[in-house]
């Protein structure tokens, strides 16, 4: 069994369901420490993470990954116990085997490997660890990115370990997301009975056609690197249940997948705009998960784009694709963010899996980078 594969398995074996580590840190820790990394533990409210750092001075390839899986689901919809780790036909199945225990075990034998062949590489290795994002993500990457900006210790490169990968190992990589906006929306009428509507104010009607605008409206036209901004709707709720009442109020949870064509600021302005057009009574939150990030060029690009090629022969392809990731946090730093790992297929699902062999190349793939970036003796 390879180095990778044997480290992924021990990763799996702990149950680290958000924000709980259980102990996955410590393995990759141990292992880090070996090859002259100073640690740096950082446990913010509730939440594991780690900085780690080999070398003191610049430029700085950091990899960034979490610890944390989510829930497995019902277990017996499982074909094996999700945190008892099995190789089936080649298949590696196990809660975080796709997300991101195969990426991190990666990371850690590829900086052994690479290590091993470069004890004097030039710039410094790091590695941002964190056991909260798949939750709230409230203390984790983003207070440790906090953290380090207050001493200004910067990243150049960041390395995301994020499933990229669609059909084949490296056939795609994310060097960038769209930001993410989230509003709850309550539109408050007067209750009253269906039979005398004169009386009462009904919210429903009040709000749908504002509902149609907004699901109707072109925010922008998306550009070379991102898709046009989305707005969708996720949840509305209003009523009490009886078909004779109308409601007092209707609450709607919608979100925002925007581009760089367009601001956080700007979606607001122009739905607040429309929602005042139709002369509704509102209380409207907003909250941003993530500012649109995007890696167009440089070194990692061309690194990555580099060892792919050199390892599995495919001309890989570069997307904005998928939700948001820590890289959302890192990226206005000023480093250059790509998400490399492996495929997508399975994570969050029942019996999530991986290929074993794909994590091998993943290291290969990971090692190929570090040398093309860092590979040069001082």
């Amino acid at each position: 069994m390879s180095p990778t594969l044997a480290l992924t398995l021990d990763l799996i074996r702990c149950p680290s369901v958000t924000p709980v580590d259980a102990n996955c840190q410590e393995l990759m820790i141990q292992r880090l420490e070996k090859i002259g990394f100073v640690i740096e533990r950082l446990r913010f409210g509730d939440v594991d993470n780690f900085w780690a750092r080999r070398g003191t001075v610049s430029p700085v390839l950091a990899f960034a990954g979490h610890t944390d899986v989510v829930p497995t689901g019902s277990l017996s919809a499982w074909h094996s116990e999700p945190f008892a780790p099995e190789i089936r036909d080649g298949v590696l199945y196990g809660r975080g085997a796709a997300d991101m225990k195969g990426s991190l075990a990666a990371m850690v034998v590829a900086c052994e490997n690479f290590v091993a062949q470069h004890p004097n590489h030039q710039g410094s290795i790091a590695f941002l660890i964190t056991s909260d994002e798949e939750g709230v993500a409230k203390d984790g990457t983003v207070k440790v990115v906090e953290h380090l900006e207050a001493r200004q210790e910067k990243m150049t490169w960041c390395l995301v370990g994020e499933p990229s990968s669609s059909q084949t190992i490296g056939d795609v990589i994310k060097n960038g997301r769209r930001g993410s906006l989230n509003g709850i929306l309550k539109v408050i009428g007067k209750q009253g009975h269906v039979a005398y509507p004169q009386l009462a104010d009904n919210p429903i009607h009040k709000v749908a056609p504002a509902l149609a605008e907004l699901t109707n409206q072109v925010w922008d036209n998306g550009n070379s690197f991102f898709p046009a901004t989305s707005f969708q709707i996720s949840n509305i709720h209003s009523g009490t249940g009886a078909n004779n009442v109308i409601p007092a109020d209707i609450d709607v949870v919608f979100n925002f997948r925007f581009s760089t064509e367009v601001t956080a600021e700007q979606l607001k302005e122009r739905t607040e705009a429309i929602l005042n057009k139709h002369g509704l009574s509102y209380d409207l939150a907003w909250s941003l998960s993530g500012q649109p990030f995007l890696t167009a060029k440089g070194e990692l690009v061309a690194a990555s784009v580099a060892a792919i090629k050199e390892v599995t022969g495919l001309d890989t392809k570069l997307s904005t694709s998928g939700g948001t990731s820590d890289g959302r946090f890192i990226a206005p730093t000023g480093a250059q963010v790509l998400e490399l790992g492996p495929i997508n297929a399975t994570i969050h699902k029942i019996n999530e899996c991986v290929n074993a062999a794909d994590l091998d190349t993943l290291t290969e793939i990971y090692e190929g980078i570090l040398v093309r970036l860092l590979g040069k003796q001082q």
